[in-house]
């Protein structure tokens, strides 16, 4: 069962399209949309302000979201939310990425298309334009993403509603194994590619 706790009389909210792994928090003041993904292990801490999550929406392992009293995190549809990075009040609008360990402050406001490189401090109050690439500590603005950056960002979230699909469908809680069942590789997936090997395909 997925850790799911009121507070104040404020219970969260998640839409019945969106997965949730059962080793994540939902704490107070949460909203879900439909079709999102949130990953094992993942703290969700509403009891300052709200959390909202946008259709289409992943936030991945490890990642953890809270902010100061009154404070609101918004996340737009269909953004991904890199492996253990942090969200600390602050609003991300539509198809936004932001990188593996990568920390976006308080105040801060990240625009349509953005994607923030993994590692990256986004520092409080800063507003990132649309369609731009924002990496280092703390973060500048490199510039605008290419064409093929949109497009890999695309397939990577498209990767997430596929994995949301199949964690309804196939995800169970079972014993492991003490032998492979099969010499082959047990999962052939089809789906999106590092970066730098899209960049190599070109």
């Amino acid at each position: 069962m997925v850790k799911v706790y009121a507070i104040d009389g404020v219970t969260p909210v998640v839409d019945p399209t969106a997965f949730v792994h059962p080793t994540a928090s939902l704490i107070g003041d949460v909203v879900i949309g439909p079709e999102c993904y949130v990953g094992p292990g993942a703290s969700i801490r509403a009891d300052f302000g709200r959390f909202e999550m946008g259709p289409g929406s992943n936030f991945q392992d490890n990642c953890t979201a809270h902010g100061f009293s009154g404070e609101d995190i918004i996340i737009g549809a269909n953004c991904n939310i890199g492996h253990g990075a942090v969200i600390h009040g602050a609003v991300l609008h539509d198809r936004v990425l932001v990188g593996m360990n990568a920390v976006v402050m308080d105040g801060v406001v990240l625009h349509d298309d953005v994607l923030v490189a993994a590692l990256a401090f986004i520092p409080a109050a800063m507003e990132v334009p649309p369609g731009v690439i924002a990496a280092g500590t703390p973060a500048k603005i490199l510039r605008e993403l290419t064409d093929e950056e949109k497009q890999w960002k695309v397939a990577g979230n498209r990767d997430y509603h596929n994995l949301t699909m199949r964690c309804h469908a196939t995800l169970n809680e079972v014993e492991a194994l003490t032998e492979l069942d099969s010499p082959h590789p047990r999962l052939k997936m089809q789906g999106s590619k590092p970066l730098y090997k899209t960049r190599e395909d070109t």
